[in-house]
Parts: C-alpha cells; sequence; structure tokens
C-alpha cells in the first residue's frame, strides 16, 4: 500500500494503519486485510481499473447492499463505513471475516451441510424486498447480454447460438427478485461450520430467482469435481428441495438445464470483456488476459450441454 493510500485511509477511518496486505484474487476490485492502531481489523475494498459487466453495482450501491441484506438475515461481512474517492478510487470498508473461499481448497473437503445452507442463504437474499434497492438493473436479460456481447467486438457464434437457444425456451414469466448475480463457491467464506458470509455483491440486480439457483451448477465453478454437480460438493437434489420448502419455488430440471447453458453463455461473455479490459489498457493484467482464453471452454460446454438436451 502506497503512502498517499495509507494516509487517505488514516483520514477515512481516523485511525493509523497499523499493517495493510492486499488479498489475493477479485477480477475488478481490489480487497486489502487492514490492521488499525487502534485494534480494529477491516477489509477495503477499493476499485479496480473497470468493471465486469455494464450493470456492475458502484461500491456506493454494493455497500447498500450490503446494508440491505445483512438486515434481511443473510450472512454478509458487516458494512462499516463507505469512504467514497480514496486516492482516486472508490472505496467502502467491512468486517474482515475468516475463513476459505477459494473453491478448489473447499471442494476437497466441503463442511457437511454446505450445499443446504446455500440454500438457505439463497432464499434469505431472494426474501430481500425489491423496494429497498430502487437502483437495482431490472431491465431485459437479453438485451443486457447481447449488448455485452457486441461490445467485445469480435464474432463468436457459439455464444451468439447459445444465447437464441436459451430465448427461445425461457418465458422469462415468473415474479422477479433481488438476485445476488454471482452466488457459489469462491464468493462464499467458509469455515469448518459451513457459510461464514456471502462475499461479492457487485452483480447484484433484479432477476428471475433461476439465474441464480443455476449458477452454481455451472461446469467452471465445480472447480474439476464434475461429479458433483453442484459446485464441485454435492448432488442438485437436496439444494433444490430446501430451497423449495423455503420459498415454495420448484424449478422444472429440464428448465434448469436451460439455465445452466445460459450461464456458460454468461461466463463466456464475462471473460471475454474481462480481457477486453486487458487490451484496451483499462487495467493492464495477465489474469484478465487468461480469461480471454478460458471462453472457448464455456463455448464447448454449452454446445455440448444443448447437444445432450436434444
Amino acid at each position: 500500500m502506497n503512502d498517499d493510500l495509507r494516509e487517505a485511509l488514516t483520514a477515512g477511518l481516523g485511525s493509523p494503519v497499523a499493517a495493510a496486505r492486499q488479498l489475493a484474487g477479485g477480477a475488478s476490485k481490489e480487497a486489502w486485510a487492514i490492521s488499525l492502531a487502534d485494534g480494529r481489523e477491516l477489509l477495503l475494498r477499493r476499485a479496480g481499473g473497470g468493471v465486469m459487466h455494464l450493470d456492475s453495482l458502484s461500491l456506493r450501491q454494493e455497500f447498500d447492499v450490503l446494508v440491505a441484506a445483512r438486515a434481511a438475515g443473510v450472512l454478509v461481512p458487516e458494512p462499516i463505513e463507505y469512504l467514497g474517492d480514496l486516492d482516486g478510487r472508490e472505496s467502502f470498508v467491512m468486517e474482515l471475516v475468516r475463513g476459505e473461499a477459494i473453491g478448489r481448497r473447499i471442494i476437497k473437503a466441503p463442511p457437511p451441510g454446505l450445499d443446504l445452507q446455500m440454500a438457505e442463504q439463497l432464499a434469505a437474499i431472494h426474501a430481500i424486498a425489491p423496494e429497498t434497492l430502487p437502483f437495482l438493473a431490472s431491465g431485459d436479460l437479453w438485451d443486457r447480454l447481447y449488448a455485452e456481447l457486441d461490445s467485445v467486438d469480435e464474432p463468436h457464434p457459439a455464444i451468439e447460438y447459445g444465447l437464441a437457444w436459451c430465448r427461445e425456451r425461457l418465458p422469462l414469466e415468473r415474479p422477479r427478485v433481488v438476485s445476488h448475480g454471482d452466488f457459489r463457491l469462491g464468493n462464499l467464506m467458509v469455515d469448518d461450520a459451513g457459510i461464514v458470509a456471502v462475499l461479492d455483491w457487485e452483480f447484484t440486480h433484479i432477476s428471475d430467482p433461476a439465474e441464480d439457483l443455476a449458477w452454481p451448477l455451472v461446469r467452471a465453478w465445480r472447480f474439476g469435481n464434475d461429479a458433483k454437480r453442484l459446485g464441485g460438493i454435492a448432488d442438485v437434489g437436496p439444494f433444490f428441495e430446501r430451497y423449495a420448502e423455503l420459498t415454495g419455488l420448484r424449478i422444472p430440471p429440464d428448465e434448469l438445464l436451460v439455465w445452466e447453458v445460459l450461464g456458460n453463455c454468461k461466463w463466456a461473455i464475462a471473460s471475454l470483456t474481462q480481457a477486453r479490459r486487458h487490451l484496451r489498457g483499462e487495467e493492464r493484467n495477465v489474469e484478465l488476459a487468461i480469461l480471454g482464453r478460458l471462453a472457448a471452454e464455456m463455448e464447448y460446454e454449452l454446445l455440448d450441454l444443448i447437444e445432450k438436451a436434444a
């Protein structure tokens, strides 16, 4: 952490920074573990060099989502203070939670009942009153995805085919809810007892609840353990049954498959847009460049799923 950022953070929090360590991960935001001279341990979330999606929340909005989620009983880090511009980038601080958030480590020994806890947290998220967060995007899903794909400015016929295939099969008629937008292993802090906190709310929006439900089924979020369709940790049945018990909503299996195809389309588009941040000089980063090459894996996966559905 440079001196200017340290001084700005000290002024914003009213206590000198005793130690600061930038955490790994986070494709579009910085995260710093901060120890203050007054004994507080916090996490600084700070804007990076761009955004992953067109409708990504500002950090002011993300902070307000955390406040609403915590009030609704969702396990989230306590939001401490929105700092605004901090040495040139928007920032806020929240409680520093401890545990494991790296998916590849979690799947090696997931805590018992993690799948059911995921269902419970997702049900709580979907119960947040949308009117408490009036700034959340609620536009047409297809318009958003096509606009993001167009921003890549190169042809990807497999993704276009996947979007068209899904659009024919998803009427999107059920009531929409507050959706996390990226609910999966990797965005959950986990310890031996289960979920400590749901993280990374920058993609929160209003959508069909099935969009969130199917997202952790996407192969990329199984972290190599394809034997367990739900995030590499469990079979899908208990997860969906627990969610249905809490919400009364059951999604037909054939529809979930369509949402899984769409999830692969979404992640392929996001990977390409991240790579564009690097190529356009918005944020020169090898990790972002590598993400662009991963899109081919999602293209193959979505075509394979469509073939199986046929």
